[in-house]
């Protein structure tokens, strides 16, 4: 008997009309999926390189849907990207790895090890309750029960890498923000915002002079070093900069597209209109908005 045909077995409706439980269904189809002889040819094709850009594509689709505010779409786009976690589960029990029980447990013990407040060591609820009440002491608690981890894992190495762990695949913007906020764990930190505002002038000059100097690798190095100032005034102003960036663009589309429609109802259009129209027209958009309380 074949993986899917024990899978179809275990995971039909148990004895006394019971319903098979949504998660184990998830399972059992995905198993199908990948029978090599029954199952989907794409699916069954798939590998964990192939997968990940959809893995971080549905993430940024639930993004969105949090964004906007659709409950309905979220419930979507979070089945969505569970799937991603169940198939990626899926290949590595294939392989001999781990399954998606492993998974599980092993977020469920993280949460329970990064949460001395809240579970006993066995994952109990503490009688009394969680004895933090602020945000920010749990977040000092947390980064510190993680910097534990991590010195326990490179106990074994012979020069563990102090801001390793921070997945490159992130979004460049997050993987500044992370990379800044561990450096700043060690002590190595602006005192304040204005402080990170100068650096931020600082660095806008020095991009200045690379474009003058027409040195193509000096600007994007510069580009670089601005960019990596600013998610490091996000985070002292306690701003996401991924949120941040997101919805700057949003406004960006909106207004652009409230720019498109003065300039019709002026005579004009895009792409015949000059610089001073378009401004002109972008001036009433933002205005609009000033009016309208956007």
């Amino acid at each position: 008997m074949s993986e899917a045909d024990e899978a179809d077995r275990s995971g039909r409706i148990a004895a006394g009309g019971a319903q098979e439980p949504p998660l184990h269904r998830l399972l059992r189809l995905m198993a199908a999926l990948r029978d090599p002889d029954r199952g989907c040819p794409w699916d069954v094709a798939q590998t964990p390189a192939t997968i990940v850009p959809y893995t971080i594509e549905e993430a940024y689709e639930v993004a969105d849907a949090v964004a906007r505010g659709d409950r309905a779409d979220l419930r979507d786009e979070l089945g969505d990207l569970l799937l991603q976690v169940v198939f990626h589960a899926r290949m590595a029990e294939e392989a001999g790895a781990f399954a998606f029980d492993d998974v599980a447990r092993a977020i469920g013990d993280k949460l329970v090890r990064r949460h001395p407040h809240v579970f006993a060591p066995d994952g109990s609820p503490l009688p009394d309750g969680s004895p933090l009440r602020d945000p920010g002491e749990v977040e000092a608690q947390w980064a510190a029960i993680k910097a534990q981890e991590r010195a326990a894992r490179g106990a074994a190495e012979s020069a563990p890498d102090p801001l390793g762990g921070v997945a490159r695949a992130l979004p460049a913007l997050a993987r500044a923000e992370k990379i800044s906020r561990r450096a700043a764990a060690y002590g190595f930190d602006w005192g304040n915002a204005a402080q990170v505002i100068e650096k931020v002038r600082e660095e806008t000059d020095e991009v200045a002079e690379a474009l003058a100097a027409r040195d193509a690798r000096a600007v994007s190095e510069e580009i670089g070093d601005l960019l990596f100032s600013v998610a490091n005034l996000a985070r002292h102003a306690g701003i996401d900069p991924e949120a941040a960036l997101r919805d700057g663009t949003v406004k960006f589309e909106r207004r652009f597209s409230a720019m498109a429609a003065h300039l019709r109802a002026a005579g004009g259009e895009l792409g015949r209109s000059d610089l001073p129209a378009m401004e002109a027209a972008w001036q009433a958009a933002k205005r609009d908005e000033t009016t309208r309380g956007t």
